[in-house]
């Protein structure tokens, strides 16, 4: 039907020529009819693309969300959860270039739509590994099983530990043993990451590429601004599902949660991380369904029909023969397209402007793309916060701040009609403003908390160094401990302890979380040492003055967020409107291949391995070898992240 329409267009256009006479007949409300048409298709598309926007940012931003779960889940580090997260970009990269250079001569939306479907079986195939692995089974002493039978952590000989807890125990390490194997189903979230990716491949290229084809000029930015604001909502409640899903035991409606002895408060503690994938996976295919009813043109606006390029496009480009390229609306065969690619390639890198908007956006993301996939767990170990509540804040505080920064940007310009080089200016700006603002945020922060061994010394009273580390000390060296385990408690002098026997306790009362330990001989005060004190489960809190730098890192962190997001529309426009444009979509497509190659895959990766050497106690795996990490170094991991970001800025 549109193709009639576009028949009927150009027959009266034809006619004209012929009948000048007649052209005066043609009624304003013919015009005005005309107009809403065209408005009317491109609204509908950017409605769809906007939906579209929020899906796709929803399902990535829960994906960050989960990182650390995702890490306690499987037991691995996060150097490995990095390339997790990077092979999103890597199935993006697979088919960015055809996607968009051959995309673009073909029927946009339903390439989308397509794109759609992809996605949506990559988030589901994440969740897939839950239901085939057995249960979760965190590291926990017996003493903390469901009996007020008063059991001594520290035993003199492990011959004294009651022989069916000892068997049971025994048993349930050769059963985990068995079932190691399945520790590898890491992979299948690896997989549908990618297969995310590939579906997400077209969205960005062909969605951004046919709104501004298709929207009259002065709107253009306007639209874009809108759908970049849309698809920073998803994130919002990306993060909202992440904060409420790590609440939820990770075997909810699988096992009986009064047996359940950790909280959400633990390093070993769990959420229901499949449990969002899947609902992300099913608003992904909604999203996917109205490009498949959606036109592969649209009528032009009266303004853009006369000419190839823009009077903005005309300071940037320099055509030498209008005519001498094709529209990529024309029906055109595929080795046509691929005869023409090479020669296309060579135009965009032969674009100064474009070439540095690439090379300067590259070492942003560097910095943007680890900070935000590192960032719940930043918060998390720096802090002292929960998952849940990271997610929440992040979700709630940080998020809106960016939206509101996007808007603001396409408003600005809109309102105060800048042109490209003035949104040249006003992109960079907010670039160099932010940047200064996301260092600062790491001259903030908490000190490490007390634990005995690792930190501080077992009397609480002298920092710790490496070397110095040991988690055995006179106070328990009549037990018979293991250094591999982590089931901390909080003594009631404030310092953690590794496990209730490395802390001396002699008894315990009480089950699951409401156990107290006591006769603790490590756990005494700092005028008597020697005074055996009690302590409960979980680790203790950290410092007091803690909350007060949270609440200044979340300030400066909400102004950095909209400082950065405000050059996001007007870098976009420049992006559009210093290409071709029959070369807007191949354009976008290998700008996303650039940033998703030399950004999105290595900065996850090298960011993760950094973060990995700050870790202080590692996870022990049941059948030995190194698992996640439970406890990093709060000073080395501020320092470190601040020395990555201020050398990817430069």
């Amino acid at each position: 039907m549109e193709i009639s329409s576009k028949e009927n267009t150009q027959f009266f256009s034809n006619n004209t020529i012929l009948l000048v006479d007649r052209s005066s007949f043609k009624s304003e409300s013919s015009a005005s009819k005309e107009k809403q048409s065209c408005c009317g298709g491109i609204k509908i598309f950017l409605g769809a693309l906007s939906f579209l926007y929020f899906a796709k940012a929803l399902s990535g931003s829960y994906l960050k969300s989960t990182i650390t779960q995702i890490e306690r889940r499987f037991d691995i580090p996060s150097s490995l959860v990095g390339i997790i997260d990077g092979s999103f970009e890597i199935g993006n990269l697979l088919i960015i270039i055809l996607v968009s250079y051959f995309g673009a001569k073909l029927h946009r939306p339903r390439i989308i739509g397509a794109g759609c479907l992809i996605m949506s079986a990559g988030t589901f195939l994440i969740a897939v590994p839950q239901f085939f692995m057995g249960r979760y089974q965190y590291e926990s002493f017996p003493s903390t099983i469901n009996s007020t039978v008063s059991i001594s952590p520290c035993l003199q000989d492990k011959s004294q530990t009651p022989l069916s807890a000892l068997e049971k125990s025994q048993a349930k390490i050769s059963a985990g043993c068995e079932k190691e194997a399945g520790s590898s189903m890491w992979i299948y979230v690896l997989l549908g990451n990618l297969l995310r990716g590939i579906g997400e491949t077209p969205i960005q290229p062909l969605g951004i590429a046919y709104i501004d084809d298709y929207a009259i000029e002065e709107n253009a930015a306007l639209y874009i601004g809108c759908v970049q604001t849309v698809a920073i909502i998803g994130p919002i409640f990306g993060f909202l599902l992440g904060s409420l899903c790590a609440k939820l035991y990770v075997d909810i409606g699988f096992v009986d949660l009064d047996s359940v002895t950790i909280t959400h408060k633990d390093a070993q503690w769990v959420g229901a991380w499949w449990l969002g994938y899947l609902i992300a996976g099913v608003i992904s295919i909604l999203a996917g369904i109205p490009f498949w009813f959606l036109p592969k043109h649209l009528p032009k606006p009266e303004s853009r029909k006369d000419s190839s390029t823009s009077s903005e496009q005309s300071k940037f480009i320099t055509e030498d023969n209008k005519d001498q390229h094709k529209s990529y609306q024309q029906q055109v065969k595929i080795t046509e397209m691929a005869k023409d690619f090479l020669p296309s390639l060579k135009n965009l890198f032969g674009n100064p402007v474009y070439i540095l908007y690439l090379c300067a956006s590259i070492i942003q993301f560097n910095s943007l793309i680890g900070m935000v996939t590192y960032k719940p767990k930043y918060i998390e170990q720096q802090y002292g916060q929960t998952s849940s509540k990271t997610n929440f804040v992040i979700g709630l505080i940080n998020i809106p701040a960016v939206a509101f920064g996007i808007f603001s940007g396409g408003l600005i310009m809109k309102k105060f009609k800048i042109n490209v080089l003035g949104g040249a200016k006003l992109s960079l700006g907010s670039s160099f403003f932010g940047y200064l603002l996301l260092l600062s945020l790491f001259a903030m922060g908490c000190e490490n908390s007390d634990v005995a061994g690792l930190t501080v010394s077992y009397h609480g009273t002298k920092q710790m160094t490496d070397y110095e580390q040991d988690l055995f000390s006179e106070c328990n060296s009549g037990c018979a401990c293991s250094k591999n385990d982590w089931d901390p408690i909080c003594g009631e002098n404030g310092v953690t302890y590794i496990s209730a026997c490395l802390a001396g306790c002699q008894a315990s009362n009480g089950s699951g979380k409401s156990t107290v330990f006591f006769n603790c001989s490590c756990v005494g005060t700092l005028e008597s040492p020697s005074q055996s004190s009690s302590a409960v489960v979980g680790p203790c809190q950290k410092g007091k003055e803690c909350p007060k730098m949270f609440l200044y890192f979340l300030v400066i962190s909400v102004i950095t967020s909209y400082t950065l997001s405000v050059g996001g529309t007007p870098g976009y426009i420049l992006l559009l409107r210093c290409i071709k444009p029959h070369l807007k979509s191949f354009a976008l497509g290998i700008y996303t291949l650039a940033i998703r190659v030399l950004a999105g895959i290595p900065a996850p990766v090298y960011f993760g391995v950094a973060i990995d050497t700050t870790c202080l106690k590692w996870g022990s795996k049941r059948c030995g070898g190194r698992g996640a990490c439970r406890l990093y170094d709060s000073n080395a991991l501020r320092s470190l992240s601040k020395e990555i970001n201020h050398d990817s800025g430069n």
